[in-house]
């Protein structure tokens, strides 16, 4: 059986995807999926690296900002119906699963108007526009955030489920943190702080950080500090003491095993790993991100307990110095915040997911659980 996937454009909407995906396969071993995606986007590097057969299409968004630039995504749109209508004479699809982002939105209206039936996963908490409009032709939505609900206009036979993101869940038990922090070379620090601001880095993020440890990190903290690939070089120098800078985090696993608490962007799948690992964070979102779901994350997560939202605004290094330094003395208000944060997690969303998938098209349900 055929399942189509189809999201992209950014990591945000391309990951959850690849791991329901995995998932359904590991349950089913029979389902094919067959992915759909942007020319532009992120798939077309990260898809020809991954087991799954693709097609990339030229799909563009909508030009907001520079309307007059639309008749490309006119164009694609046309190029890309035909494209799926082949995909789909040569074997019909037994759903269509849409993870957001404009390259989901072709694929999704070609089954809504062929009666193939959809299913959506919504990773923010303030759904985009793609979920948004689906929803009421959708057969299941499966929301990251269940504030997400409150904002869907879902159809008559659409079920809701608070899913949850899907990530690669962490260990069970979780590593010990005292060794994980030894394996960092931190031999003295009482809680180590992870800063991450996504895969690219934040330049507003790094250059306050940068200045934060040239004052002098808090006595007994230890930073490990991800700057992003491209601008490392920049920050490479604060590297030593209890600072480690890298350009990126592969296995990140290994940096949340040895962290207590973070700095992050608001981004959906991000915020849920560290949720799943039991790490609180400081969220400083991303202004300029679509309708501002960063903030709408971050807010989610706050009213729950479970962070702490800095608009980047007022991102300054008395602001976060003082964040910190409130954490670190109120050993009473970091655990709370942890729990919170391992309250809103899901670690087996991607399993649960591929369930309900399984369910709505007739595979093969393994008693194993995930």
């Amino acid at each position: 059986m055929r399942i189509l996937f189809a999201g992209g454009g950014t990591g945000g909407h391309l990951y959850p995807g690849l791991a329901i995906a995995r998932a359904v396969q590991r349950i089913d071993p029979s389902i094919r999926p067959l992915f759909i995606g942007a020319q532009r986007g992120i798939e077309r590097s990260v898809l020809p690296t991954t087991e799954f057969p693709h097609e990339l299409l030229d799909l563009h968004p909508l030009y907001r900002s520079r309307p007059w630039e639309n008749w490309k995504t006119l164009r694609g749109a046309f190029g890309s119906w035909r494209s799926v209508s082949r995909i789909a004479r040569d074997e019909r699809p037994r759903c269509v699963v849409g993870t957001g982002g404009y390259a989901s939105g072709i694929a999704l209206a070609y089954a809504a108007t062929h009666g193939v039936p959809i299913v959506v996963q919504e990773q923010n908490s303030f759904p985009g526009l793609t979920t948004r409009f689906f929803s009421r032709y959708a057969r299941q939505i499966h929301t990251g955030f269940p504030e997400a609900a409150s904002r869907l206009t879902p159809g008559a036979t659409t079920q809701i489920c608070d899913s949850g993101n899907p990530i690669e869940p962490p260990p069970d038990p979780l590593p010990e943190r005292n060794a994980a922090r030894r394996a960092w070379g931190f031999t003295d620090a009482r809680r180590v702080v992870l800063v991450y601001g996504g895969s690219q880095g934040s330049r507003a993020i790094n250059d306050v950080v940068a200045e934060w440890a040239t004052r002098g990190l808090p006595e007994g903290l230890g930073m490990i500090w991800a700057t992003g690939q491209g601008t490392h070089a920049d920050y490479a120098r604060h590297d030593g003491g209890n600072v480690r800078v890298r350009p990126y985090l592969a296995p990140v696993s290994e940096a949340y095993a040895a962290t207590d608490f973070a700095v992050s962007r608001g981004g959906a799948i991000a915020t849920a790993e560290l949720c799943a690992w039991g790490i609180p964070p400081i969220v400083v979102p991303l202004p300029t991100a679509a309708a501002d779901h960063q903030t709408s994350n971050a807010r989610a997560l706050a009213a729950a307990g479970a962070a702490e939202l800095i608009l980047q605004s007022e991102l300054t290094v008395d602001r976060l110095d003082a964040s910190v330094r409130a954490l670190l003395a109120d050993d009473t208000l970091l655990n709370r915040r942890a729990e919170a944060a391992r309250s809103r997690a899901r670690p087996h969303a991607a399993a649960e997911i591929a369930r309900h998938i399984l369910e709505l098209i007739g595979g093969r349900l393994s008693t194993r659980r995930e």
